[in-house]
């Protein structure tokens, strides 16, 4: 008998699949699915609308066909022989949970996974955790990254679970959304999900004080109704983003500060590295593009110029 569900958990060669009913099926891929497509680490993911076989034992089942996808955010896999590895799918928003101490996240990584969301057309609200932390230095630089990101058009939290700091927006971002909660290890993301929402109990472990780096809570993506409506993405902590699928002529176009002063270039293939006329070097020299976005887009623009020599 088939079956139409979402997938909710994927761990490694298995899948649990949701139905609309609430029923829960442990499901494999068909083998012969696995070949077709883009070659990814996987071919389904947490977020995928599927239909399924069920099996003769019950609870089980065999995916046949993944539903066309509205989104997905995608990054490289760790496993060479893989071209991508896609995260999740099917999401109404992204949210970047941020840490400017234990463990820092660098401001390029932001710019990565924000250049990735849009790319797919994820909205993204960025969420700066335990301020409680932040000294004065930390705290200034905070007001400084907020007034950066706003003004491009991103919305920023700044968020707390020991001082109870900002939890009510936090929740209310999440109600009736698919969101995709993403950020290095060690940022919070479970603490702060426990926090709105305490009987998923996710599991933490302290920031490694060797190494100062989050250690990894969460092993795989998995997808979590939420009793006040909605699903959150939990995924395994991201160490580095790269992007998949973008040529390096159009990594501007997902800087949304740098699209919009581009239109005022000289030349039409202006690539804002070098050439004269470049209304992006221009902006950036007049402090209306920050210089750690336009660092960033070089950054990746450069990076992606490797990959063709």
């Amino acid at each position: 008998m088939d079956k139409e569900g979402r997938v909710i958990k994927a761990t490694g060669r298995w899948f649990t699949v949701e139905t609309p009913e609430g029923e829960r099926y442990r499901c494999a891929v068909k083998g012969t699915f696995r070949l077709q497509g883009k070659r990814t680490s996987s071919p389904v993911v947490v977020g995928d609308a599927v239909r399924f076989e069920i099996y003769e034992q019950e609870g089980t089942g065999l995916i046949t066909e993944v539903k066309p996808r509205k989104n997905y955010i995608i990054r490289r896999a760790a496993n060479l022989s893989h071209e991508s590895q896609i995260i999740a799918a099917n999401i109404d928003q992204a949210m970047l949970i941020c840490s400017l101490v234990k463990p820092r996240t660098l401001t390029g990584f932001i710019d990565r996974f924000l250049v990735a969301a849009e790319s797919y057309r994820i909205p993204v609200v960025l969420v700066f955790n335990k301020i409680d932390l932040y000294g004065e230095k930390e705290t200034a630089e905070l007001k400084e990254l907020t007034h950066i990101y706003a003004d491009i058009g991103y919305e920023v939290l700044h968020t707390s679970v020991p001082e109870k700091k900002n939890l009510d927006r936090f929740k209310n971002k999440l109600l009736g959304r698919t969101t995709l909660l993403s950020g290095n290890s060690g940022v919070g993301k479970s603490s702060l999900i426990n926090a709105v929402e305490p009987g998923l109990n996710l599991r933490t472990r302290p920031v490694s004080d060797h190494h100062k780096t989050g250690r990894h809570t969460t092993t795989y993506s998995e997808m979590f109704p939420l009793s006040f409506g909605g699903y959150i993405i939990d995924t395994p902590g991201i160490r580095g983003f790269g992007l998949v699928d973008i040529k390096k002529e159009e990594i501007y176009h997902f800087f949304p500060e740098i699209f919009k002063y581009s239109e005022g270039c000289e030349y039409y293939n202006c690539t804002h590295t070098h050439e004269p006329g470049c209304a992006v070097r221009k902006a950036v020299e007049e402090g209306k593009i920050a210089h750690s976005r336009y660092k960033s887009y070089l950054d990746l623009f450069f990076d992606e110029e490797k990959k063709y020599r």
